[in-house]
């Protein structure tokens, strides 16, 4: 399969050479691809890439978002989703009352629990353990991929207690894989700037790292399209790219463009369409060691969802039945997705809509 679109470029030719002959790309390849307004030969080329990985197969998942809590005692400047204590639509949720919640929504075709919230200081990390049994002795059936590397070294904190030590309670509770929040952009510089009163880029690592020598597969992400600079995205996945590396423990790779805080932000507030497409490209081609690249409709829309699919991803993530955070800072997408339109999504793009599990094993392949 050759890039349709030629290019007199030589860097970008060099950089097509480097894929086709299966070498890994370098910072400099990666900063240049971000300069490059070449959208379709980077496309095009992230399509060659994903097509030997995965073929014509898109993957997706029954999932349900939960959220037991939104105090947090972080303040981050991109965040409208956390609450003070007491202010008005705070809320803490016990075992029982989430149960409560799932069951008005469940069906058995959930597969998945996508489990975050906030930092909530005001209740032990007992709280965040007995939450997790409760779910998994109601739902057994259903996988628990719950909290962030970020909620994994505030439990550290308030517990005493080492990330091992944490996540070890947890696994007891019933956890089978970490979701890829906190990462934001893995640079102490940026969450300086954007105030991320949470873990820092080592511990976001070090969290995923014991992790995935316990034996559990997670999920990372990348925040992007506020203050960070294209040579800061790259850093990022390059941070990713050589943990990978050492553990491949890591399950998909997850780009998530910025909200505006105002759902009524205009389209200058939000990254293009252009720049959410060459990140989702750009990470296809740079992270060889990774199997999957997510495109959340959440943030980018399912119809640009669909077209990322010739440009690199090959994960439409899932149902998800009522999304909070990303709306909370603006998302205009819908709350959550039904199986069949999903199919269709998949399907519209000429390819072969298959539903997982968590971990990437084949539910059902939809032809």
């Amino acid at each position: 399969m050759n890039v349709a679109v030629p290019t007199e470029d030589k860097q970008m030719q060099d950089i097509i050479e480097k894929v086709r002959s299966g070498e890994r790309l370098s910072r400099e390849d990666g900063e240049f691809l971000y300069s490059s307004d070449d959208l379709l030969t980077i496309g095009q080329l992230a399509n060659e890439v994903n097509m030997k990985k995965n073929g014509r197969k898109v993957y997706f998942i029954e999932n349900m978002s939960l959220y037991f809590t939104n105090v947090c005692e972080a303040h981050c400047a991109f965040c409208n989703f956390r609450k003070d204590e007491g202010e008005e639509g705070s809320y803490t949720l016990s075992g029982a009352e989430m149960i409560a919640y799932v069951e008005q929504h469940f069906h058995p075709g959930v597969r998945e629990f996508h489990i975050v919230g906030g930092h909530n200081p005001h209740v032990p990390f007992q709280y965040y353990v007995d939450s997790l049994k409760a779910l998994h002795e109601r739902f057994p059936e259903v996988t628990l991929k719950a909290y962030t590397a970020a909620e994994i070294d505030f439990f550290s904190r308030i517990s005493g207690l080492s990330y091992r030590e944490v996540l070890e309670e947890l696994m007891k509770a019933g956890l089978k894989s970490l979701t890829g929040g906190g990462a934001e952009i893995l640079s102490d510089e940026y969450r300086k700037k954007m105030r991320v009163e949470k873990a820092d880029v080592s511990q976001y690592l070090e969290v995923h790292r014991t992790a995935h020598n316990l034996g559990l597969r997670t999920h990372t992400t990348m925040l992007y399209g506020s203050v960070e600079k294209h040579a800061d995205r790259i850093n990022h996945m390059l941070q990713i790219r050589e943990l990978q590396d050492e553990t491949n423990g890591f399950l998909v790779f997850i780009p998530l463009s910025m909200q505006p805080i105002s759902p009524r932000a205009g389209i200058r507030r939000r990254n293009s369409a252009f720049e959410d497409l060459k990140t989702i490209a750009i990470s296809r081609l740079m992270l060889d060691n990774f199997q999957h690249i997510k495109a959340y409709f959440i943030n980018i829309g399912t119809q640009l969802t669909q077209v990322s699919l010739t440009m690199g991803a090959s994960d439409v993530h899932g149902t998800i039945l009522k999304e909070r955070i990303s709306h909370a800072a603006g998302a205009l997408t819908p709350e959550g997705i039904t199986r069949e339109d999903l199919i269709w999504l998949v399907k519209g793009a000429g390819r072969i809509p298959i539903e997982r599990d968590t971990f990437y094993n084949e539910v059902k392949v939809y032809e």
